[in-house]
């Protein structure tokens, strides 16, 4: 009898910051999949505020913190990629694309993706739904909170305190990528 093939989910993102929605899609994935491998790439269409080092620091160690945590569940991976996600994806053997939903529009936008790496790839897509407290939070309103608001405290229900920590400390950089929001303001 053949050995049973392992089934391998490869969670994209630019992670720019990771957040605890992250987190929970990591973690859902766990309890599904053999091994769950994070990979952090850049979007073309937005400005990093965290370099591919720093994300892949930052998540390397949540994830540890993940595993520590359910040590029986699925290991975690993280890396960096580039190119397309599809074949970053075959090429590390993965099964499926994991992806989080958090909302209606999210799934729009998710679905005609799926659709798309299925036909051009061959590749499934699986969707973890986000916990109710994850549904509103964004990479996207974490980085407008933290260029224009003054207390960065108001992130721990979204961010873990490292990630928080990283964040006042661009802040206080007056990184470019956030006056860039300051300036759109």
């Amino acid at each position: 009898m053949p050995a049973a093939r392992q089934h391998i989910a490869f969670y994209p993102g630019s992670f720019d910051p990771p957040t605890y929605g992250h987190l929970d899609v990591i973690a859902r994935g766990r309890r599904i999949f053999d091994r769950v491998v994070v990979g952090v790439g850049q979007n073309p269409d937005k400005e990093s505020l965290f370099s591919a080092e720093e994300r892949l620091d930052m998540l390397r160690a949540l994830t540890q913190d993940i595993v520590r945590q359910a040590p029986q569940e699925a290991p975690v991976d993280v890396m960096a990629y580039d190119g397309l996600t599809v074949d970053t994806a075959r090429r590390i053997g993965a099964t499926v694309l994991l992806r989080g939903i958090r909302n209606l529009s999210d799934l729009q936008n998710e679905v005609q993706q799926a659709i798309t790496n299925r036909e051009v790839a061959g590749l499934e897509t699986a969707f973890v739904v986000a916990g109710q407290s994850f549904a509103y939070t964004s990479s996207t309103l974490i980085k407008q909170i933290t260029a224009l608001g003054q207390d960065l405290d108001a992130l721990k229900t979204m961010c873990p305190p490292p990630v928080i920590e990283r964040l006042r400390a661009k802040k206080s950089q007056n990184a470019a990528a956030l006056r860039s929001i300051v300036d759109a303001s």
